[in-house]
């Protein structure tokens, strides 16, 4: 049975003269029909920790004070089988040479985001896709990317790719705990080390994944896909 499903994406140091290292662009799916069931989750996991429901979920609030809340939204994430995540790491962005393959480091930012969504696009499915609001230019990029996206697929009449839109982190749950993983995935290709928090989050990620966070994984793998990019 075809389904309609939810990604919620989300990027991290993806501006070309940032003076960051790595690149990160990750996304969270689940079916259309559970969003709001898991959004009322989380919800109510806050408030079980002590924090208002309207608290917004974000890699750089992690502290002491709140870790119990944010190890406990990582094992929830991993017990939902509704829940997927994948993430794409270009873990040097000052090797990039977009003059060598006639392109600007935008239309690369397009392509990695394709790259990043193309496991996840399945044949008579549809997706609706929401991504955090970054800066002014955010909804023309919008509009590039979905596209990009649709012409990449023949999508040409939208029925795979029905939406591709931006929203404010703290109003989805979803987009926010994107930002969640990418942060953790992006402090260990930085090699960051100054928050005992923030590394003690990643080593629940770790546990529960099987996976390190430096290497890619399988194209297949449904949980917590992993892929880093290396330039051929």
């Amino acid at each position: 049975m075809n389904r309609l499903y939810d990604i919620y994406c989300d990027e991290s140091c993806h501006l070309e003269h940032d003076r960051q290292k790595a690149m990160v662009l990750g996304g969270i799916w689940c079916p259309d029909e559970l969003r709001k069931k898991i959004a009322r989750d989380i919800r109510a996991l806050k408030v079980k920790y002590n924090l208002n429901p309207r608290y917004e979920v974000k890699w750089n609030k992690i502290s002491k004070s709140k870790l119990d809340f944010y190890i406990a939204l990582v094992k929830y994430f991993f017990a939902n089988n509704n829940l997927h995540f994948r993430v794409l790491v270009i873990p040097d962005k000052s090797i990039l040479h977009h003059e060598d393959f006639g392109q600007t480091h935008d239309e690369f930012y397009y392509k990695s985001y394709f790259s990043l969504l193309k496991a996840l696009l399945q044949p008579g499915d549809s997706y609706n896709i929401y991504l955090d609001i970054k800066d002014t230019q955010g909804e023309s990029k919008v509009r590039k990317l979905h596209d990009y996206l649709c012409n990449s697929r023949y999508d040409f009449d939208r029925e795979m790719i029905r939406r591709v839109q931006q929203v404010r982190s703290h109003e989805l749950e979803l987009v926010a705990l994107t930002d969640l993983f990418i942060g953790a995935v992006s402090y260990v290709h930085r090699n960051l080390n100054g928050s005992e928090s923030k590394l003690s989050i990643i080593e629940i990620i770790r546990q529960l994944s099987g996976y390190s966070l430096l290497k890619s994984t399988l194209y297949r793998e449904d949980k917590f896909n992993i892929f880093v990019w290396h330039q051929s």
